[in-house]
């Protein structure tokens, strides 16, 4: 039986047994009995606590983050190794590509963390980096080579700049490791991201990889579980409860508005000046049904974003409420420009790019443009459809 299992045992069986000794001074056989019978049921109550918490407990011991494969492709490899070697100043027992991944990751994250002091300030500054430097690997076109396969291990990805979401999510806890903050690597069949527990006690959620492929820093920053829960999905038994609010990104960052009738003309603003999250605080606590009329509003920006003729139909917007630990809430609008992630997701130069499809157009004597590769996709589908 663990601590927490013999505090609730002794805490529950204390009041009862109290409260048996107590009452039994001067009962008579009756009431001796009744007293007996709820003794019993106290002990029923503690014996099945019991076993859901030993329930919980192997299920959270039996969790793999190591050895799994997520979308049947992509391997979570340990980083522990080279984590240890970076920490110990011993790298003889890593084999070449570790130590060389040792080394590129030791440059790094000395120099990103060179003035931090608390471990949300070696956080943020590792994200910033990863979110800068790290491109989404969505595309297949780099699947005439092997290159591709290296996205998804700590080593590829430093080297490449390229990762999947495993290779965002095993790079972070690298570098975590080598902080010695503790991290999780949180998983399902076909997606993966990181658990992370800072200088509060508390543990909150990053993904990397879905704030890049979407061009909206911070968006899926330091989460508790309700937000999450959102756009992610685990098996919540196997790892620590996420309910830190102190770091959570908004919390940190939320400027206080008088009214809610002033998010619209901040939200075009903040488009403009391509930025990517605003986060609201209110002067007065904001009640339930404000909480709906702000949802109703962010649905007509929505609405008026995709009627734009202004070039803003590949922006989208979502709203997600965190509380602030004061009783109330902070308004978290993110903010994707999709247009600007598929560019930043591609290293290769467009005037070179230009310049091969031209070659290419006049050698088959076709006229290849930037949508063709849609096209020929939608012809496939189309055909597909028609032999089915």
């Amino acid at each position: 039986m663990n601590k927490q299992g013999k505090a609730v045992a002794k805490g529950i069986l204390g009041v009862g047994i109290a409260a048996c000794l107590v009452g039994n001074l001067g009962l008579g056989a009756y009431q001796l009995k009744e007293s007996q019978k709820n003794d019993k049921k106290i002990l029923k109550y503690v014996d099945k606590q019991l076993k859901k918490q030993a329930e919980e407990a192997e299920k959270e011991s039996n969790y793999q983050e190591d050895g799994v494969k997520v979308a049947d492709s992509y391997e979570i490899i340990s980083t522990k190794p080279i984590s240890d070697a970076y920490k110990n100043g011993d790298d003889s027992k890593l084999s070449a590509i570790e130590k060389e991944t040792e080394k590129m990751a030791r440059k790094i994250v000395e120099k990103v963390t060179k003035n931090c002091k608390t471990d949300y300030e070696k956080e943020i500054a590792v994200y910033n980096w990863m979110y800068k430097n790290i491109s989404s690997d969505s595309t297949n076109t780099i699947s005439v080579s092997n290159r591709a396969n290296n996205t998804y291990t700590p080593g590829g990805v430093l080297n490449g700049k390229k990762a999947v979401c495993v290779g965002y999510a095993t790079t972070f806890r690298l570098f975590m490791e080598m902080l010695d903050i503790e991290c999780h690597v949180v998983h399902n069949d076909y997606h993966s991201w990181d658990l992370v527990k800072l200088d509060d006690g508390n543990w909150y959620h990053v993904d990397i990889y879905s704030d890049v492929s979407g061009s909206s820093q911070y968006a899926n920053f330091n989460m508790p579980d309700g937000i999450a829960m959102s756009g992610h999905d685990w098996e919540s038994a196997g790892v620590p409860e996420a309910k830190g609010v102190k770091y959570c990104y908004p919390v940190q960052n939320a400027v206080e508005i008088s009214s809610f009738y002033q998010i619209p003309a901040k939200i075009k603003k903040a488009i403009e000046k391509k930025k990517s999250g605003l986060y609201f605080r209110f002067k007065k606590k904001i009640t339930e049904k404000e909480m709906e009329l702000v949802e109703s509003m962010m649905n007509d920006v929505s609405n008026a974003l995709s009627m734009s003729s202004t070039g803003m139909d590949d922006i989208s917007t979502q709203a997600s409420w965190y509380e602030d630990g004061k009783g109330s809430y902070v308004l978290a609008i993110s903010i994707s420009n999709y247009s600007e992630a598929e560019e930043q997701n591609s290293n290769l130069d467009k005037k070179l790019v230009k310049k091969i499809r031209k070659a290419v157009s006049k050698a088959f004597g076709v006229t290849l443009t930037e949508d063709t590769e849609e096209e020929v996709s939608r012809e496939k589908e189309i055909e597909g459809t028609r032999e089915g």
